[in-house]
């Protein structure tokens, strides 16, 4: 049996070799020729990038006390005080949400053809989740057991994450309070900056270098990954999001390209829900700059654009069970079971 190859976090192709093993050089080749050079927008690329991407860190424990982490402690007890959210410990075991987006890739006149689609996403405290998100007719799925990570697209299939549990980014996007005041209570205190005209506290997350190493390969290296969360000083709440990734990518025999991409997302429309403020809408606007020595032309850059609004947040959905939360035949057939216990309740 052929194993499963692990989620690339960086746009990839579906083109096998005779094998059915993937040509990894083949594979970028083409990627960048029909991607880059292609005018027309390609929902593969909207939807590897865009639809259920994982939050550049895991959950952190708070670290000591120190004049640092002091200063980052105090905005996100702000940020609690703010949302309420510090109500769903102990009294909420899960959470069920459904959405809308529009994204599409900006041209270079600006211009942008939006798809439109919806989602729906479950989460079961502390760390399993899942979404399924449609946009034109095309089905993306990811999920967590609360060990494996994993995403399904009709082009690929199953794929487990590199690097292990993370977040969805989408519920760190104000969806879920918890989850954010989680992954930021260790960072870093960064100072004031004024974004979108609201003046903000900035705390910064940084992959570490083990994260970092597990989310490698032998062609591809994840160089860094950086989030910056904004909180604004006015009324505590987290209206800015930002990531950036650097990926140094080389096959044997070619010379190394480099891939940086940035993600910003603008959260807005917080309104309350059980007492707990969420956030309602946002934007988000991807940068995927390509370049090394090799590229003739120059730098390559594709924008992309996400708007985003939330129809529906319901706590302790009714009916929603570990089952949810159950990787793909694929992923099970492929790991140890010590890696997919997912605590059924009927061995509980």
């Amino acid at each position: 049996m052929v194993r499963l190859a692990t989620l690339s976090e960086e746009p990839i192709n579906d083109e096998e070799d005779g094998s059915g093993t993937t040509n990894t050089s083949k594979k970028w080749r083409n990627w960048f020729k029909s991607h880059f050079f292609n005018k027309k927008p390609n929902l593969k690329i909207l939807l590897s990038v865009l639809a259920c991407p994982l939050f550049p860190v895991p959950p952190h424990p708070k670290s000591p006390i120190n004049e640092v982490s002091s200063s980052a402690q105090y905005i996100i007890q702000h940020f609690t005080a703010a949302t309420g959210c510090r109500k769903l410990e102990g009294t909420v075991k899960s959470v069920f949400a459904t959405g809308k987006v529009a994204m599409g890739v900006v041209d270079e006149f600006g211009g942008v053809v939006s798809e439109r689609g919806c989602f729906v996403m479950w989460q079961m405290f502390p760390d399993k989740w899942q979404i399924e998100l449609v946009v034109a007719g095309h089905k993306v799925a990811a999920g967590s057991d609360g060990t494996v990570a994993w995403r399904h697209t009709p082009w690929l299939g199953a794929h487990a994450a590199k690097g292990g549990v993370r977040p969805l980014r989408r519920a760190v996007q104000g969806l879920d309070p918890l989850a954010v005041s989680g992954v930021f209570s260790a960072a870093q205190y960064m100072g004031e900056k004024q974004i979108s005209g609201i003046d903000c506290f900035v705390l910064k997350l940084s992959a570490d270098q083990k994260d970092l190493v597990d989310r490698s390969d032998n062609t591809a290296e994840m160089i860094k990954h950086v989030t910056f969360g904004y909180f604004s000083q006015r009324n505590g709440l987290l209206v800015y999001l930002e990531d950036s990734s650097l990926t140094r990518i080389q096959s044997p025999g070619t010379h190394p390209t480099y891939w940086e991409t940035t993600m910003s997302t603008k959260i807005d429309d917080y309104r309350m829900v059980d007492g707990v403020r969420i956030a309602h809408a946002g934007r988000s606007t991807v940068f995927i700059t390509r370049f090394g020595d090799n590229l003739k032309a120059g730098s390559a850059i594709t924008r992309l654009e996400e708007s985003w609004t939330i129809d529906d947040v319901a706590f302790n959905a009714p009916g929603l069970s570990m089952d949810y939360f159950i990787p793909p035949k694929e992923l099970q057939k492929d790991y140890p079971q010590e890696h997919l216990d997912w605590k059924s309740p009927l061995h509980t």
